[in-house]
């Protein structure tokens, strides 16, 4: 490694360092804005409170600073040293700093990615879903031929790649790339007994459903009573209230 590179990548240690700084000045009382309210049980998340605002001007302002000289290799070290922090803002400004390099994103990006997932570094349904929003998805639009290894993701034994197997289709669900692995990947994770499991796929299947309701219409008829409620009710919420009501009907468990 030359000497400039590994000045930038020493420089990428002490801009994370700097960044945890910012956040940390930025902090505010529960009282006014308090986050920990989101997240249930013992996560092990600390909060500064600071709002999704405030981390996003602080990615843009972090990249501005090194346009011309971070590559997206750059912006994968800086998140990759503030995932790991106990801070929900630290882990999100980390993502969201990575998120803007997307056009450089490569198929080499992705196992780091569920790495992360996979450690624990992301373990809640805040850090995931950014993940799956800003990082996982733009890339699977980009590169297709990876939305085959969602279904892999599905039977994975951690909560959070599971997951990140329904909530990272939902942009190309969108873009119409994954109508056909999104209902495979809920078949497979209905049995699924975990809340944030049956209602990511619910998000899932909504989200099918807009770009095609006839056919989320036809898979709840067809699959109903092996759904779990909470998914059935979370995938209907865009029909109108009488269809509503009838598939909250049709799909009840069979007794």
């Amino acid at each position: 490694m030359s000497d400039s590179a590994q000045a930038v990548v020493t420089g990428v240690g002490s801009e994370a360092r700097r960044a945890r700084r910012q956040l940390a000045s930025l902090s505010r009382p529960a009282a006014q804005f308090e986050a920990k309210r989101y997240f249930r049980g013992d996560t092990g998340l600390g909060f500064y409170n600071v709002g999704t605002t405030a981390v996003r001007g602080l990615a843009r302002s972090i990249v501005a600073d090194h346009r011309g000289e971070w590559t997206v290799k750059h912006a994968q070290r800086f998140a990759d040293l503030l995932i790991v922090d106990r801070y929900l803002e630290v882990k999100g400004l980390g993502v969201e700093v990575l998120a803007r390099y997307r056009r450089d994103f490569t198929r080499a990006l992705l196992p780091g990615w569920k790495r992360w997932l996979a450690r624990g570094y992301s373990a809640n349904w805040a850090t995931t879903d950014t993940i799956c929003g800003l990082l996982i998805g733009p890339l699977l639009v980009a590169e297709p031929s990876l939305i085959t290894a969602m279904p892999v993701w599905a039977r994975d034994r951690n909560l959070w790649v599971r997951r990140a197997s329904a909530v990272s289709l939902i942009l190309p669900v969108r873009k119409k790339l994954a109508l056909t692995t999104a209902y495979r990947i809920a078949r497979m994770l209905h049995p699924d007994k975990e809340d944030l499991i049956q209602k990511a796929v619910g998000w899932l299947l909504r989200e099918a459903g807009k770009v095609a309701p006839e056919k989320l219409e036809a898979y709840l008829l067809a699959n109903g009573p092996a759904i779990p409620r909470t998914t059935v009710r979370y995938a209907i919420e865009r029909f109108d209230d009488t269809t509503r009501k009838s598939l909250l009907t049709a799909t009840l468990p069979l007794r």
